[in-house]
């Protein structure tokens, strides 16, 4: 966090460290002098979706005592998003160009959270809304339909997704996720998630939230990304 190099990945006023192939894990997700990932989440992993590949380098999310503060850029509409619900998203589907429209842009196999600091529920936890891939599956397969398949990564489902993201906020419950070292969270695919508020009403300078994530692609289509358990 502190490499220069790595610098451009503090936003929302130097609150929340994104931290994208932030660590120098190995293939196996094993740190210098490490242990591979394995145990319960390896297990949990190959259950439901067979044999674990190669990981990519984690995703170091880091949050400080008083996020959210606006990203960079980020209209006025989009921070209230971030501080009232969550800034909650469904990973890969991005806004992209200069529209900002919602494409299917990255295919995750699944999302693996590994805490590596203890902390409290009002400490910027991880937030999911349960049932949430089902409801988001059906509707983008719904959306999808009528275009060759082949056309699915092409297609703009801004408003089916955000139609779809409220629809989720009324009907499935908002469950914060907390975990400490040594423990591990797996993820859907598809299930709507984001990150609350560090609400805790005092904190010790240094504070702050940590988990590395894994994220791996699979090069499948979309068809089969959005069908897949």
């Amino acid at each position: 966090m502190r490499d220069p190099a790595l610098s451009h990945w503090w936003v929302c006023e130097k609150t929340w460290f994104v931290g994208v192939d932030a660590l120098p894990n190995d293939g196996r997700g094993a740190l210098l002098g490490g242990v591979p990932l394995g145990g319960a989440p390896q297990s949990a992993i190959e259950a439901l979706y067979g044999a674990l590949p190669r990981l990519h380098k984690a995703q170091l999310s880091v949050v400080r005592p008083g996020y959210p503060k606006p990203r960079e850029g980020e209209s006025a509409a989009a921070f209230r998003y971030r501080e009232n619900r969550d800034a909650a998203h469904v990973d890969g589907i991005k806004a992209l160009g200069p529209d900002r429209r919602r494409r299917v842009d990255e295919r995750h196999a699944w999302i693996l959270g590994l805490p590596l600091t203890e902390n409290t529920p009002e400490e910027a936890p991880l937030v999911v809304w349960e049932g949430s891939h089902e409801i988001m599956r059906a509707a983008l397969q719904a959306a999808l339909l009528p275009y060759p398949e082949t056309d699915w990564q092409k297609v703009d489902i801004t408003d089916v997704y955000q139609t779809t993201r409220r629809r989720i906020f009324e009907s499935c419950p908002r469950v914060p996720v907390c975990a400490k070292p040594g423990e591990a969270y797996l993820l859907h695919r598809l299930c709507l998630h984001g990150v609350a508020p560090w609400s805790a009403e005092s904190a010790p300078e240094n504070a702050l939230r940590m988990v590395a994530y894994f994220r791996p692609n699979v090069a499948v289509s979309v068809t089969e990304w959005l069908a897949q358990p």
